[in-house]
């Protein structure tokens, strides 16, 4: 490993901790050089995920651009960074847990939504609002509908 420091190579492991859901592992090195500490993050590999767009275009897939929608989505609101990044980690686990090479933005949107809706209901608005596209105010209002009586279907029960 180069040292982000000295820029040689050779660093010894000082500590070594599992991330909380297990995903990846926390190692805390020294160069054996100049003795500077860093932090490293250690991923198993996945295998390639393709995306296929509403255009019918191919991209990998990109769990930051996920985190970068919710985070627009729910600017400005009372959510932590740390709630944001776990929507994103469950969205991910969902997307892989499929097993498929291959799947579509628009059920990775619904994924998406389904976290916003039970977190903020204004976060989930702003990304239903990309996501969907709304034609017209009136596509918006039906939208908008449609979560109150969610709402009071789950206040009756």
């Amino acid at each position: 490993m180069k040292c982000p420091h000295c820029h040689r190579n050779g660093s010894r492991v000082v500590d070594s901790r599992p991330s909380e859901d297990g995903t990846f592992i926390r190692r805390r090195r020294e160069c054996i050089h100049c003795g500077f500490r860093f932090t490293t993050f250690e991923r198993y590999e996945q295998t390639p995920l393709l995306v296929i767009k509403k255009d019918g275009t191919r991209q990998e897939f990109s769990r930051q651009k996920i985190l970068n929608g919710i985070v627009r989505s729910a600017e400005k609101r009372p959510i932590s960074m740390e709630r944001l990044t776990k929507m994103t980690d469950k969205v991910e686990k969902k997307v892989r847990s499929l097993g498929e090479n291959e799947i579509s933005s628009q059920l990775i949107g619904k994924y998406v939504m389904n976290e916003l809706k039970g977190v903020d209901e204004v976060a989930y608005i702003r990304f239903a609002s990309v996501y969907r596209q709304f034609k017209d105010v009136d596509a918006f209002m039906s939208e908008l509908e449609t979560m109150v009586k969610d709402e009071h279907k789950g206040e009756k029960k």
